[in-house]
């Protein structure tokens, strides 16, 4: 099995598509926390060794709240993977950020219920610091490519992960607008976390599909699946910049992650 995959892509964006990947080939790979979403597919790509793995399988048969996500993180690490980037879907809880806007996450707030949300066990205790919850150095990159593409993103976004499947009730999403949160969706968070635990860099990309229901608009998954179709080839367009873009070696200190968090 290769163990020299250099960078990870959660996510259906594309990325993956006959013809980008230099002899792609499908890896299954068991963890000790169960299967991964699906296979991952491992090629070359601008000459650096890429993974893909659809988080919600390949058919998207996998809702949020049943992702196996500690798999998922797992998997990559067994496969060498230092760096994961993971395009999402995410509402909008402001006007100012526009369905086709993209979103970059610097903060989140958890409001899921019945992941499991560590590899923390009995006989080993973590407690890593996600003040700052994702890697600056993946921040950088992606926000030079963004710029550099002249396509609209909001940086310094707050996230609220919810549980789904379901979409917000319009109660749940004035209360989140008070907390002068940005974006919404179902899937960051443990995904986040698990990476930072695994002492891999991790940064999000979140296309903007819709406002939330608090603007009095029933949020639907057609018009949720609709927005990211006319996205998909500037979120490929982004991701394909992207991996030239980002530094050969790591200069942020994603990788000493657990130097002062176990006991």
């Amino acid at each position: 099995m290769d163990r020299d995959v250099e960078i990870g892509i959660f996510g259906g964006t594309g990325i993956y598509d006959s013809g980008l990947l230099e002899n792609p080939q499908e890896i299954n790979i068991d963890t000790p926390y169960g299967k991964p979403s699906d296979s991952i597919t491992v090629g070359v790509f601008k000459g650096r060794k890429i993974a893909f793995l659809p988080r919600h399988g390949k058919k998207h048969t996998i809702p949020p709240h049943m992702i196996n996500y500690r798999a998922n993180i797992w998997a990559f690490k067994e496969l060498g993977i230092s760096r994961i980037i993971a395009p999402s879907a995410v509402g909008s809880l402001k006007e100012k950020i526009e369905p086709s806007h993209f979103a970059l996450p610097n903060q989140f707030v958890d409001f899921t219920k019945s992941r499991a949300g560590s590899f923390s066990e009995e006989g080993r205790v973590i407690h890593i610091s996600v003040a700052d919850p994702f890697c600056p150095e993946l921040q950088e990159s992606i926000t030079k490519v963004v710029d550099k593409q002249g396509d609209k993103i909001h940086k310094d976004c707050t996230y609220v992960c919810i549980e789904g499947p379901r979409f917000s009730t319009k109660a749940e999403s004035k209360f989140y607008r008070t907390m002068n949160a940005d974006i919404i969706g179902m899937t960051l968070v443990p995904e986040c976390q698990l990476a930072r635990e695994a002492q891999m860099c991790y940064a999000s990309i979140s296309t903007v599909t819709d406002y939330d229901v608090w603007a009095e608009k029933a949020v639907t998954a057609k018009e949720v699946l609709d927005t990211l179709g006319k996205n998909v080839e500037r979120t490929k367009k982004i991701l394909s910049d992207l991996i030239e873009e980002i530094p050969k070696t790591r200069g942020c200190s994603c990788a000493k992650a657990l130097d002062e968090a176990e006991f």
